[in-house]
């Protein structure tokens, strides 16, 4: 980042500064009187800011006329912390340029992104498929699918909205499924241990890491995060994956019930219709694997809502991905 950037999350109140922002949303409202004015909200990947552009601003005509939403700027702006929020005081303003590249603009730099490192999740992931899938049948199929599409995966989201819906979301949350998975498939194995056939749990592990491989086919990386491709909307991620699967086992000599086994946790890792699932969880593997998923899911958007929402009170609003109230506690220790 040239030194003459200031990025917007790092603005301290009254201070001005030239910054990339994405503009993300533009609405059209009124005052108390009946007069138009436009909200808009730029962001970059740790900041969002909205304020209103009054109908006499400088800056009307051309909000109205030729700010677009989904569209990068290079701003010159204040940043005051007001009784109504952060607000911007735009000096300049003009749409972000190729040769903005040389002072660090990057298309993705406005996407928020996983707290941690994609490259180490990755290489977490591969260890664990090293240390627990026994079958190297198994371990090549998986191994393989992820190293085959390493770059996608490194800044995929998790999801559009909800749960890990940032970049490099899906390999942390995948990570967590399968750190998960791999615990409660340890245990209950033993637990079980005359269980025949026993809980297999190279092939949980498996499953878990591919269990929202079909992602890849569902969802679009771009600017703002992931959208929904085509494919994606018309088949969604759970066939998608499936069918990576299948793909991916044609040039591996493995065991067809293995192969089968591994299609079900797929399939099956959302439990219900209305949430995509063509099969309920038919095996233990598969059981471990969707309550893993939907625990990582709900806590995130738990911890989500407690760390998002403003304000006072022992509980949050009903407003957040799990649309249920959220008790934070009074504060006060026991």
């Amino acid at each position: 980042m040239s030194d003459s950037i200031t990025p917007l999350h790092k603005l301290t109140d009254g201070e001005l500064g030239d910054f990339f922002a994405l503009l993300a949303d533009k609405q059209v409202l009124t005052t108390k009187e009946g007069k138009p004015y436009y909200r808009v909200t730029f962001c970059d990947s740790e900041r969002e800011v909205s304020f209103p552009i009054w109908s006499d601003s400088t800056h009307a005509n051309a909000c109205r006329e030729e700010w677009q939403v989904g569209e990068f700027y290079k701003l010159r702006a204040e940043l005051s912390d007001t009784r109504y929020g952060m607000q911007l005081d735009i000096h300049r303003i003009r749409l972000v340029e190729s040769s903005d590249k040389d002072d660090g603009f990057d298309p993705l730099m406005c996407a928020r992104r996983s707290r941690f490192d994609p490259e180490q999740m990755f290489d977490d992931l591969m260890q664990v498929a090293e240390d627990a899938i026994t079958d190297d049948a198994l371990k090549k199929l998986v191994t393989e699918i992820y190293n085959n599409h390493r770059d996608e995966l490194l800044l995929l989201p998790a999801a559009q909205f909800n749960h890990h819906s940032y970049l490099s979301g899906y390999l942390e949350h995948v990570l967590n499924v399968t750190r998960h998975t791999r615990l409660l498939a340890e245990q209950y194995a033993a637990l079980y241990d005359d269980l025949s056939p026993p809980i297999d749990v190279g092939l949980a592990v498996a499953g878990a890491m591919l269990h929202d491989i079909g992602k890849l086919r569902e969802l679009a990386t771009g600017p703002a995060g992931a959208t929904y491709t085509t494919a994606g909307t018309l088949v969604g991620h759970v066939l998608q994956g499936r069918d990576i699967v299948r793909e991916a086992a044609v040039d591996i000599d493995i065991d067809s019930e293995l192969v089968l086994r591994l299609e079900h946790i797929i399939v099956a890792h959302q439990r219900l219709p209305e949430w995509g699932a063509p099969k309920p969880p038919m095996t233990p593997e598969a059981l471990i694997v969707h309550h893993a998923d939907d625990l990582d899911a709900k806590l995130q958007m738990m911890v989500t809502a407690i760390a998002d929402e403003a304000g006072e009170g022992d509980f949050t609003s009903k407003k957040n991905a799990l649309r249920q109230q959220v008790y934070r506690g009074n504060g006060e220790q026991a």
